[in-house]
């Protein structure tokens, strides 16, 4: 290596051998330095945060909804693949498989569990942890499911965004009956296991009551129970059906929405996509907002805020949306009043 350098083989005086001797031990020992410090940059770096994001449905028509809670992330500053990574876990309407998914999370020790759109979900992860930070989207009154110790400062390790859809059902029963006002009997098809089903069928049953109207209960868990309820809802000739807000209807939205065209059954759904994919007509707050909203604070929780002083978030955008397609194929028209209330019409 000296020689590589041009120095004489001999005549080297030992204070000269010496000094070359200690210049190489220091430029070895620079080099080692040197290629020591891409190392040690990479180890200061921080990690990656991680949400678990805990769904009750299945994997089908996510996109939409993980486009939303995305964007509302990128509000913050995160963005999946960058900033921060998302563990996805669908429990495919089993909702018995939402503890031991929440629990998996909780193992992975990551840095929030996002859990929109299932109520089950939140309640779930909120048993699995108590230091966790949760974020939810719920239908349900959060405090009344036992979520939340209050709206305003919520308390321990949970907030999130409650959007209050059960208290919209009379305002769908009060619709379905301006388009069918000769109808006496209507039907509403929900999930048994659902957390607000109860309130929603006795606000429906109260509602219906003052209109001199009778409201049938239609409990569904799977798609095959969805098939039985159809018929159910022939045989005894009911006028209208409301279909009530779960993911298990979403992940069956097109075996709905052909039922309801192969047995000419009008409909109202809880949310404006059920009236884009070809329903009749929808009312309901904007789920897609409630999604973004519930990123919005998933990456505020990421910042560092607590999840006890974060005040739950109501919806405030709701959306009337009618369909004129499906009611020309149920030979139905939609009176005045109802398309002046309409925030859209689809053509």
């Amino acid at each position: 290596m000296l020689f590589s350098l041009g120095l004489p083989r001999t005549g080297l005086a030992r204070d000269g051998q010496m000094s070359i001797c200690l210049r190489r031990r220091e430029f070895i020992a620079g080099l080692g330095g040197v290629a020591a410090w891409p190392l040690a940059g990479r180890a200061q770096q921080p990690a990656t945060p991680v949400i678990g994001f805990l769904w009750g449905g299945s994997s089908q028509r996510m996109e939409p909804i993980i486009a939303a809670f995305r964007k509302g992330l990128s509000e913050t500053g995160y963005v999946e693949g960058r900033s921060v990574a998302i563990e996805y876990r669908f429990a495919g309407d089993a909702y018995g498989r939402l503890p031991e998914m929440a629990a998996d999370l909780v193992r992975r020790r990551v840095a929030v569990i996002a859990a929109p759109g299932t109520t089950l979900a939140a309640v779930a992860a909120k048993a699995a942890t108590r230091t966790i930070p949760i974020v939810f989207s719920t239908a349900a009154d959060p405090v009344e499911v036992g979520l939340v110790d209050s709206i305003n400062r919520p308390g321990g390790n949970v907030t999130g965004i409650g959007y209050m859809n059960t208290g919209l059902a009379a305002k769908r029963l009060g619709l379905l009956h301006e388009l069918l006002p000769g109808a006496t009997r209507f039907a509403v098809l929900v999930n048994p296991d659902r957390l607000t089903t109860a309130s929603v069928v006795a606000q429906l049953q109260a509602a219906a009551s003052t209109i001199g109207r009778q409201v049938e209960v239609l409990g569904a868990r799977t798609g095959r129970e969805i098939d039985i309820a159809f018929a159910s809802f022939v045989q005894n000739r009911i006028g209208g059906l409301l279909i009530n807000t779960d993911v298990l209807f979403l992940d069956r939205l097109e075996q709905i929405l052909t039922l309801t065209t192969r047995h000419a059954v009008a409909a109202i759904y809880p949310a404006r996509f059920w009236a884009e994919a070809g329903g009749l007509m929808s009312y309901g707050s904007s789920f897609s907002d409630q999604i973004r909203q519930a990123g919005i604070y998933t990456g505020r929780v990421l910042k560092g805020e607590k999840p006890a002083d974060m005040p739950i978030l109501r919806a405030t955008k709701f959306e009337f949306v009618i369909n004129l397609k499906a009611a020309k194929v149920l030979n139905l028209e939609f009176p005045r009043l109802l398309r002046a209330l309409a925030d859209e019409i689809i053509e």
